[in-house]
């Protein structure tokens, strides 16, 4: 009799746990054919912090789970990885938002698809051994910044935080650095003063003593402070034209983003030491995982980009260059062609993140 019951008992659990296979399978939403199933992808320092969503979904297998076999390749800075795209070297980008806006300034419509930052994740540090005795902005007048590219993000946030104490760009001189090993050497070789970079590079260095951090955008509220709103960053971007011809292959990489964006949301260090690659730690795991901590809020918790965040950049970017200035009418920008919340919103959905 007991063994009747057991034997029954068993059936009704195996019967229970087929329904919800069944089930499962029934409501999951059907798979639809990938146009392009294999990807290239480039981007711009794919071991800096700011795109740990994209190394995640890369490591954990989310782009094939979704169908899409993605070869990433790493540029020199933002500007290199766009060009590889605009020369068909690349399908998709993985960088900072403002090159949309840069390149349809050139007439070259981009849009973004989905969010990976809400922040620019950087920040800017004085050196020590150049100015070790440095005390307020206009002790930076006249010296050398470093900064990836000229046109990038770094350029915008060093210019907006001399604006605030009533400097302009032209009261320092930039200087173009491209890798991160170029600019370690050139800050610790005394060939610029400062430094805007990305982390965990800047920790490193704040950790070290080797600089002064005297702006920071790897929070929201330094964030906040310094651009007046939502600053959009890191996201997946690629020609219009890509987006409306390979629909399910944007949404295949929007989920597989928005499933790394949610992983995140709850990932203890354990799980970040062991899924991110060992070269992006610099050799030193606890320096790694605070400058993790550091900037985790900054991470997109769902892929959508927020309603400010273009008007945003586009305001912080037309106090740096003219051109985009909506006063100037140099440039007009169609905010509304360089980003789209349609793929993000169905992987939201998916994930519930």
């Amino acid at each position: 009799m007991s063994f009747r019951f057991n034997l029954s008992r068993r059936r009704f659990a195996s019967s229970v746990v087929l329904s919800g296979v069944v089930l499962a399978l029934t409501d999951a939403p059907a798979a639809e054919k990938i146009e392009k199933p294999k990807v290239v992808l480039a981007v711009d320092s794919r071991s800096a912090l700011a795109y740990l969503p994209l190394a995640i979904a890369d490591q954990l297998g989310f782009f094939r789970a979704q169908g899409v076999d993605v070869q990433v390749n790493d540029y020199a800075d933002a500007a290199s990885a766009s060009a590889a795209m605009a020369n068909g070297l690349a399908d998709v980008c993985c960088g900072s938002f403002e090159r949309t806006l840069y390149a349809q300034s050139k007439s070259l419509p981009l849009q973004a698809f989905v969010l990976q930052g809400r922040t620019p994740q950087l920040a800017l540090g004085v050196s020590t051994r150049s100015l070790p005795g440095y005390g307020r902005i206009a002790d930076l007048k006249g010296k050398r910044v470093g900064v990836a590219a000229l046109d990038s993000m770094a350029s915008v946030v060093t210019h907006l935080h001399l604006m605030r104490s009533g400097f302009k760009a032209s009261d320092v001189s930039f200087v173009q650095l491209g890798s991160l090993a170029n600019a370690l050497g050139a800050l610790r070789s005394g060939q610029v003063d400062a430094l805007c970079h990305t982390d965990p590079a800047m920790t490193m260095l704040e950790q070290k003593g080797e600089v002064k951090i005297i702006q920071d955008t790897r929070t929201l509220k330094g964030t906040a402070e310094l651009f007046g709103g939502s600053m959009p960053s890191a996201c997946l971007y690629a020609a219009n034209d890509f987006v409306q011809r390979m629909p399910n292959t944007c949404q295949a990489l929007a989920h597989a983003m928005v499933h790394s964006l949610k992983w995140l949301q709850t990932a203890g260090p354990g799980d970040i030491i062991k899924t991110v690659p060992e070269s992006y730690l610099l050799g030193d795991r606890a320096l790694y995982l605070a400058s993790f901590n550091k900037m985790r809020e900054s991470i997109s918790p769902d892929g959508m980009m927020p309603d400010d965040g273009p008007s945003t950049a586009l305001r912080a970017l037309g106090q740096y260059d003219p051109t985009f200035d909506p006063a100037a009418r140099v440039t007009r920008i169609n905010l509304g062609r360089t980003y789209t919340n349609d793929f993000a919103r169905l992987a939201k959905q998916r994930f519930r993140a």
